[in-house]
């Protein structure tokens, strides 16, 4: 095969630092498909830090990652991705709120200490990348109104706990969703009970590495990493996963097994976007 093939690698689960908050109980329909299935189908993506520790930041998967790690499974299947790879973009999501008074929310965003909310013409919208520094984000609400968020420090780790502190008002109260959609018209009649989107600013993956890194976690479902090419339905035995045996020879043992489906043509590379159905 000429083209590239993903860089995969067994690593130790314990390794594995998510980027974001996870919810631990999301994980577990995911532990009964791995123990029905007995394998590993898409394995999770990674990158490593720059520290020499060993670790590596979570970039997609992260619910698989902790699933392992709850299982008690030592060692994980990974793709591993450089953070300079020309292949690995990051962009993001949005949110989408239903089931809460927008008029709440309004309320108790407004009352997070170091946030500022300044009610804006809904019409006015600016690229994100023009954004100023201080702007954590752009709101809007069914009835028209659209509010800028903004915070008095410009500096990286604030900004980053200050955007945690904004979806801690609602993770709990309202029902939410992850969505590329930019104004609130875009959604209407898909929701009912719409109560806003949160528009947020872009990271780049340096920064994302550096707040993993330093502990400070973003909201869930902000980032959105893809990475090119991609690998997919490994279908990789957890018994081998499992299996005392160490890191070196689990190692050895997955590039036979890539080596051995290579060479009977088992393997597929799609340089096109692909859509898969069936999922």
């Amino acid at each position: 095969m000429a083209q590239k093939l993903p860089t995969l690698r067994i690593l130790l689960t314990s390794s594995l630092v998510p980027h974001e908050w996870h919810d631990d109980q999301r994980s577990w329909p995911l532990i009964e498909g791995l123990r029905a299935s007995g394998v590993l189908r898409n394995p999770p993506i990674v990158t490593p830090f720059d520290d020499g520790s060993g670790r590596y930041m979570v970039l997609d998967g992260a619910n698989r990652s902790v699933a392992f790690a709850q299982i008690g499974v030592p060692h994980i299947l990974a793709q591993v991705v450089d953070p300079e790879d020309t292949g690995l973009k990051l962009k993001k999501w949005n949110h989408v709120l239903w089931n809460w008074d927008p008029d709440a929310l309004v309320a108790a965003l407004g009352k997070i200490p170091g946030i500022r909310l300044h009610e804006i013409d809904p019409k006015i919208k600016r690229k994100q990348t023009r954004w100023p520094v201080k702007t954590l984000a752009w709101l809007q609400i069914p009835d028209g109104r659209a509010y800028v968020v903004r915070t008095d420090s410009p500096d990286l780790e604030n900004r980053a706990k200050k955007l945690a502190a904004i979806s801690q008002v609602y993770v709990r109260l309202a029902e939410l969703d992850r969505t590329t959609a930019q104004r609130i018209s875009e959604l209407n009649g898909k929701y009912e009970n719409l109560t806003a989107v949160i528009v947020f600013p872009p990271f780049q993956v340096g920064e994302v590495l550096a707040l993993c890194e330093a502990g400070i976690l973003l909201p869930p479902g902000v980032t959105r990493f893809t990475v090119t090419p991609r690998a997919l339905r490994l279908n990789y035995p957890l018994d081998e996963l499992a299996a005392d045996r160490t890191l070196q020879e689990k190692n050895a043992a997955l590039q036979s097994w890539i080596n051995e489906r290579t060479a009977r043509k088992g393997v597929r590379y799609y340089a096109e976007a692909t859509v898969l159905y069936d999922e």
